[in-house]
């Protein structure tokens, strides 16, 4: 059981080195277009490469943010439950949210089939490496909700309410 959580955690890190390195570079094409447009040499490629990346950022990001945090949850108003509706509530909006992914999931699968014969004009691949980024980011998703839930369960007692969340 420990190598696996060894292995998780390899995976996040990995995760979060990958969300970071991809905004770095996002950053720097998007920059060195805007000099090179400047200086009158144009690079289309950057627009269609920096677009792919930000696919993947938008949902690998929120797997490692939801790694780090929570769901977005009205404290004001889980506060005035006690602790045990709370836990309830965190469970039954856990499950719902697990149902909205697996949805995304299901449906994304199939775009990206469809999306397969469609190219990027500049890079020459397939349209389908920047839907894909949706149900692989949501099926990550899946995962840490359901490791957070067991990870809840597990514990005799939980603080819903924190300022961890966002």
């Amino acid at each position: 059981m420990q190598a696996l959580k060894n292995a998780y955690a390899l995976f996040c890190r990995i995760e979060q080195a990958l969300v970071a390195l991809l905004i770095v570079a996002i950053t720097l094409l998007i920059f060195g277009s805007a000099v090179a447009r400047t200086l009158g040499h144009p690079v289309n490629i950057t627009t269609d490469l920096a677009l792919l990346m930000f696919a993947w950022v938008v949902f690998i990001g929120a797997d490692v943010s939801l790694q780090q945090a929570d769901f977005l949850r009205v404290e004001i108003l889980l506060k005035t439950f006690p602790l045990k509706l709370q836990k309830i509530l965190y469970y039954i909006f856990s499950v719902a949210a697990i149902v909205v992914l697996a949805l995304i999931v299901n449906l994304g699968v199939p775009l990206a089939l469809d999306n397969s014969a469609r190219l990027f004009q500049t890079l020459g691949i397939s349209y389908a490496w920047a839907t894909m980024s949706a149900p692989v980011g949501c099926a990550l998703m899946i995962v840490t909700i359901v490791l957070k839930m067991v990870k809840h369960w597990r514990d005799e007692e939980i603080v819903l309410v924190q300022s961890e969340a966002i």
